[in-house]
């Protein structure tokens, strides 16, 4: 669904229809520990971008809102992880390493572009 912000993302649920006002991050609101959310913390949220980049079925986030120093502004943290492989991800545009070895068709790739490289050469 598409957020206040214009991006996709399969977290944000919207509902207007016969008089209803419903707008949830459900991504914050499956979390205990987060401050509740705001149609405007949408702006500065990464997880459309990462969804968009990274289609794994295997990945986990846990998107936390907390106030910034002496409460001014709110600062979004992220926490990625694969459920596969029971590991935190540092980068989850990019993904789960051990995800992306297990691949063939990643491997493909791989080889053509050192074919590649190798005549170059």
């Amino acid at each position: 669904m598409r957020t206040p912000a214009g991006k996709d993302c399969k977290y944000y649920y919207q509902d207007f229809h016969r008089g209803r006002d419903v707008q949830e991050c459900r991504l914050v609101k499956d979390n205990q520990d987060s401050l509740r959310w705001h149609p405007k913390d949408c702006a500065i949220c990464p997880v459309p971008d990462i969804l968009y980049a990274n289609s794994s079925p295997y990945l986990e986030l846990k998107l936390t809102i907390r106030n910034r120093f002496l409460g001014f502004g709110r600062n979004l943290k992220l926490e990625a992880s694969c459920i596969r492989h029971k590991i935190t991800i540092e980068n989850p545009i990019v993904g789960c390493p051990q995800c992306a070895e297990n691949r063939p068709a990643l491997d493909l790739f791989r080889k053509a572009l050192e074919q590649m490289d190798d005549a170059n050469d």
